[in-house]
C-alpha cells in the first residue's frame, strides 16, 4: 500500500511539473515593445480587431463608406499603411462583397497574419500550437486526477474489508475498533492519504488552463500597457478600435455594421463547426482562422486553417507558430507569411 501511495504523490508531482514547465515555457521570449496600433489590436482582439482597426481608420477619413446592410463603398482608394492596403484590395477584388466577407478576408490576409508571428517570435503572443499543448497537458491531468478520485475510495473501501476479515488487526469489542482504528493507533484510509496528491494535480491542471487561456503573454500585457500609456490621448479614430474594440467605434452606424457583420461570421462559424467539429473563435464573435482570440486579453481558442485544412506546428513558422494565408493550407501560404516571422509588421504602419 505504501508503495501505491507513492506512486500517486510521483504521478501528481512529475504531472504538474509538466504542465507548469510547458506553460512557463509557452510564455517565454526575448520581449520587446508595441510598435503599433495594429499590434496592439492583434495582442488584445486577434485579428478580428486588426480588420476592424483598419475598417474604421479608412471610414474616419471618408476614404471608405458602410451602409445597409453591410454594403462597402471605396470613395477614395488611398492607403497609409500596409493592413489599410489589405482592406482596399481585398475590396477591388470582390467589389459587391459584403461587409462580413470583406472583414473576414482582410483577418485571413498574410500581412494580417504576420503580425501574430512577428509577436509570437518576439515571446508578447503564444502560438496556437502551443496553446493547445498546454491545453492538452492541462486536460490529461486534470482528467487523470478526476478518474483515479473513484477509483481511490474503491481502493478505500476494499482495503477497509480486506482488513476486517484479517484476524488480529482489530481488537475485542472492548476496544474501539472500526475502519479508523486498528488496535490503540488511528488508521489514516488510504483516500485521506493520498488526496494531497490529487488535490494538488486536480489544482494545478485547473489554474494552469485558466493561464493556458490567455494568449498574450506576461511580456506582451506588460507592452501593450506601456503603448497605451503612450497613447492615453488617440490622434486618430481607429486606436481606441485597437485598444477596446467594436465598443470605441466612434460612429454608431459602422459600430452597429461591425457588430452585424461579426455576429454574422460568429454564426456562420458555428454552422461550420456542427458539420466539421473544428473550429477557431476570433474575438469571441468572428470566423475560423489561423491566429484566433478570446474574449479577454487574447483568450482561448483552437481550431484549423480557413477551408478545413490542417495547420501545423512544424510548418516553418517563426517561433512555432502556424502558417496561414488564403486559409485554403498552411504549405500553399508558408512562403508568403512565414517568410518574415523573425519580424512583426509593426514597421508597415504608424499612428
Amino acid at each position: 500500500m505504501n508503495i501505491l501511495i507513492a506512486l500517486y504523490y510521483l504521478g501528481a508531482l512529475i504531472g504538474a511539473g509538466f504542465v507548469v514547465a510547458g506553460l512557463r515555457r509557452s510564455r517565454r521570449g526575448p520581449d520587446g515593445p508595441v510598435h503599433d496600433r495594429y499590434e496592439a489590436a492583434f495582442l488584445l482582439g486577434g485579428p478580428a480587431r486588426v480588420a476592424d482597426t483598419a475598417l474604421t481608420a479608412l471610414r474616419a477619413d471618408g476614404r471608405l463608406t458602410v451602409g445597409g446592410p453591410g454594403v462597402v463603398a471605396v470613395v477614395r482608394p488611398t492607403a497609409y499603411d500596409p493592413v489599410e492596403r489589405v482592406v482596399l484590395a481585398a475590396h477591388a477584388a470582390a467589389p459587391h462583397a459584403p461587409l462580413h466577407r470583406l472583414r473576414r478576408a482582410v483577418m485571413r490576409h498574410p500581412a494580417v497574419q504576420e503580425i501574430g508571428i512577428g509577436l509570437a517570435t518576439r515571446g508578447l503572443l503564444v502560438t496556437p500550437a502551443a496553446q493547445r499543448g498546454n491545453f492538452r497537458r492541462c486536460f490529461v491531468l486534470g482528467t487523470s486526477a478526476m478518474l483515479l478520485t473513484p477509483v481511490t475510495i474503491m481502493i478505500t473501501v476494499v482495503g477497509f474489508f480486506v482488513a476486517v476479515e484479517e484476524p488480529g488487526v482489530f481488537l475485542p469489542e472492548t476496544e474501539p475498533s472500526g475502519m479508523f482504528f486498528a488496535g490503540t493507533e488511528p488508521v489514516v484510509p488510504f483516500f485521506v492519504k493520498v488526496l494531497p496528491a490529487l488535490f494538488l494535480a486536480g489544482v494545478t491542471a485547473l489554474v494552469c488552463g485558466v493561464l493556458a487561456s490567455g494568449r498574450a503573454t506576461p511580456a506582451g500585457r506588460r507592452a501593450v500597457s506601456a503603448y497605451e500609456r503612450d497613447h492615453a490621448a488617440p490622434a486618430d479614430a481607429a486606436l481606441p478600435v485597437a485598444l477596446r474594440g467594436l465598443s470605441a467605434v466612434p460612429d454608431p452606424a459602422l459600430r452597429e455594421q461591425l457588430l452585424a457583420a461579426a455576429r454574422l461570421d460568429r454564426s456562420m462559424r458555428r454552422g461550420r463547426r456542427r458539420r466539421s467539429h473544428v473550429s477557431w473563435a476570433d474575438d469571441g464573435l468572428a470566423t475560423e482562422t489561423v491566429w484566433c482570440s478570446g474574449n479577454s486579453v487574447y483568450g482561448a481558442g483552437g481550431g484549423s486553417c480557413s477551408g478545413g485544412g490542417s495547420c501545423s506546428s512544424d510548418s516553418g513558422c517563426g517561433g512555432g507558430s502556424s502558417c496561414g494565408g488564403g486559409g485554403s493550407s498552411c504549405g500553399s501560404s508558408s512562403s508568403s507569411s512565414c517568410g518574415g516571422s523573425s519580424s512583426s509588421s509593426s514597421s508597415s504602419s504608424s499612428d
